[in-house]
């Protein structure tokens, strides 16, 4: 199937499967952009808009904004779930939790409701590209988008591409994220990608270290802030991430990957106490006082 029909434009139309922080972020800067998009949303559809509608108040505080943000805000849906997209979508991402089932699941459903030439994507951090691909009936026009949070601000695309993936697919994304003034790396589908098993590595060793007493989190973190010029420090960025979505991607790497891996004690403890970080107030670090 041929993707590329004429030098590509902004996508017209764009399909958001889930509405949380990644998916509210994802769905901000393509309206920005000036597509016009639509979130796939179960839980809570007002909360989803809610987040794209405070996004772009920060924005625009920041005189990042192109647009009144109600202006922008007036391009963007809600529907209940993913059987209920509409069909003539350019482009959906699929940016529900980090449980392969459940990804697995919705793709299927948005693989039914959208046309043959929809480009759908996966917002996975870890999970290969090929495995999902394999819900959908034609897997040449899937591949990987994995945005970083917070999506408006951040960078970096990493796109993943599985041995299926159409090469005008991967060529049209890659042209996307660039519209969206965003930089890319390139990976082949591999257990963690490029990004996940690198940053799952640091930051595991750095919980480990906490656990047994090196230093503190705020030491740890500043030894490679100032030592390596690293922007932000792995338990710092461990809290941003979410330690319950860290531990997902080490337990995936894990069992993918050998014990290198492995979860530490102390961060198996710390989501069961429901310090999950940033977003419920507690972490490595305390954010109810920042």
């Amino acid at each position: 199937m041929t993707f590329l029909e004429e030098p590509t434009s902004i996508p017209a139309k764009v399909g958001v499967v889930g509405g949380g922080r990644m998916g509210a972020g994802i769905a901000q800067v393509f309206a920005q952009l000036g597509s016009q998009v639509v979130i796939a949303e179960a839980a809570d559809q007002q909360a989803a808009l809610e987040r794209v509608s405070t996004g772009l108040t920060r924005a625009h505080e920041r005189g990042k904004l192109d647009g009144a943000p109600d202006e922008i805000l007036s391009r963007v849906s809600t529907v209940a779930g993913p059987d209920e997209l509409p069909a003539d979508l350019d482009l959906v991402v699929e940016a529900v939790p980090e449980i392969p089932s459940l990804k697995v699941e919705v793709l299927a459903l948005v693989d039914k409701s959208v046309s043959s030439s929809t480009v759908i994507a996966s917002n996975t951090s870890s999970i290969s590209i090929a495995e999902l691909g394999a819900a959908l009936s034609d897997p040449t026009r899937f591949i990987g988008m994995h945005f970083f949070n917070p999506v408006p601000v951040s960078e970096l695309v990493e796109i993943v591409r599985a041995p299926e993936t159409s090469p005008d697919v991967v060529t049209k994304v890659r042209d996307w994220v660039s519209l969206l003034g965003k930089s890319e790396v390139l990976v082949n589908d591999s257990p963690g990608f490029a990004t996940s098993r690198l940053g799952v590595s640091l930051g595991l060793e750095a919980i480990r270290m906490l656990e047994e007493g090196v230093a503190d989190a705020e030491s740890i973190d500043r030894a490679m802030e100032l030592g390596y010029k690293h922007p932000m420090g792995p338990l710092r960025s461990t809290d941003l991430v979410g330690l319950d979505v860290r531990l997902a991607i080490a337990e995936h790497l894990a069992s993918t990957l050998g014990d290198r891996f492995t979860p530490p004690q102390l961060l198996r403890d710390t989501v069961a106490r429901g310090e999950l970080g940033r977003k419920s107030g507690k972490g490595f670090y305390d954010w109810e006082k920042k």
